[in-house]
Parts: C-alpha cells; sequence; structure tokens
C-alpha cells in the first residue's frame, strides 16, 4: 500500500513538472478581448448615470468589483472548456497552475478597496490606477507558461496603472474612464496576442 501510493505522488509530481513547462492555451482570445468591451460598457454607464452607479466612493468600487467578477468568471468557464479540450490529461493540474498564478492579484483587488473603503475612504480614488496594477502583476505571474508576448499586455497595464493614478491624483476624482478606456485597450492587446500566437504556435517555441 505505501509502494502504492509513492507511486501515485511520483505521478502527481511527474504531471505537475511537465504542465509547468508546458504553454497554458485555457484563455481564449475571444472572451479575453470580451472583457474589455464589458469594461468599457461598464464605464460607460456610469458615465450616463453616475447618480446609480457612482454616486459616492462604495457605489463605485462595488460596481466596478461586479464588473470584475462577471470578466473573471467568463474568462474561468472558457478555461475550463479549453483546457479540457486543448490539454487531455494535463488540464486539471494546468488549470490549477494558472489560478494559483493569479489568484494573490485577484484577492488583493477584491480586498484593498474594501480595506481603503473602511479605513481610508479618501485615498479610494487610487484605486483604478491600482487595478490595472494588479492586473499587470497577475500577467506577470502567470507569464512563464503563456506566450512570450503575453508581457505586453503586462508592461501596458503597469503602465497605464501608473499613468492612471498620475491623471487622478490632481483631483483625486473617481473617473469610469481611468479604468475603462485602460482595460479596453489592454484586453483587446492581450487578446490579439494571444490569437497571433495560437495561430502560429511555432513562435513561441
Amino acid at each position: 500500500m505505501q509502494e502504492l501510493n509513492r507511486a501515485l505522488g511520483d505521478i502527481v509530481e511527474i504531471r505537475t513538472q511537465i504542465a509547468a513547462g508546458t504553454a497554458f492555451s485555457g484563455y481564449g482570445p475571444t472572451t479575453v478581448a470580451l472583457t474589455g468591451i464589458i469594461g468599457f460598457v461598464a464605464a460607460s454607464v456610469q458615465r450616463l448615470w453616475p447618480n446609480v452607479f457612482a454616486y459616492n466612493a462604495q457605489a463605485f468600487v462595488v460596481f466596478w468589483i461586479v464588473t470584475g467578477g462577471i470578466c473573471a468568471s467568463a474568462v474561468c468557464l472558457e478555461m475550463r472548456g479549453r483546457s479540457r479540450r486543448l490539454h487531455s490529461y494535463l488540464a486539471d493540474t494546468m488549470l490549477s497552475q494558472a489560478l494559483e498564478q493569479f489568484l494573490p492579484a485577484a484577492a488583493a483587488s477584491f480586498l484593498l478597496p474594501l480595506f481603503l473603503l473602511r479605513f481610508s475612504p479618501q485615498s479610494i480614488w487610487m484605486m483604478p490606477g491600482l487595478w490595472q496594477l494588479f492586473v499587470s502583476l497577475g500577467i506577470f505571474a502567470s507569464i512563464r507558461t503563456l506566450p512570450r508576448k503575453v508581457a505586453l499586455g503586462g508592461a501596458w497595464y503597469f503602465v497605464s496603472g501608473f499613468a492612471s493614478l498620475l491623471l487622478a491624483s490632481a483631483s483625486h476624482e473617481l473617473s469610469p474612464w481611468l479604468m475603462g478606456i485602460p482595460f479596453l485597450a489592454g484586453q483587446l492587446l492581450t487578446a490579439t496576442i494571444l490569437f497571433y500566437s495560437a495561430e502560429s504556435p511555432h513562435e513561441e517555441e
């Protein structure tokens, strides 16, 4: 029995090592692009009806957390299906690794605005820029299992995050466009890279 458990453990370890060295294909370019459009529509909705969706800092933050949750759910649902279709027996292992890589950034994106609302509401103006920085960190954390050029998406969010912080620092106002426009551009860029990387896999070898 002990030898069987050891053998099973060795199989799991081998599978994990193989998955770590395999490019993850779970992110679909169409869904990634769609999340950018959802973000832009969300910004438009806040801009058109601020009295409903952005009447104070709490409403602004909750609205974007819900929007982020919708986008994340769409990506995760597609990840599950694509992983099982494209990665076969490695699907569960690769999916778990992908989620683990992005989880710290996702958790910070959810918890930090709640912390600021509770203890430092005067600092909430920084959240659009900080959210973009968290996306950047999540992309860079995942880059070893993604096409190398996806790093351009991470670089975009890194630059746009600091640019958003700089722009917002003048007025300390929460602007929907500082979320919607950079997110649309970043997701379309990332989707384009994923699309052409899938079309030309030899470029990633």
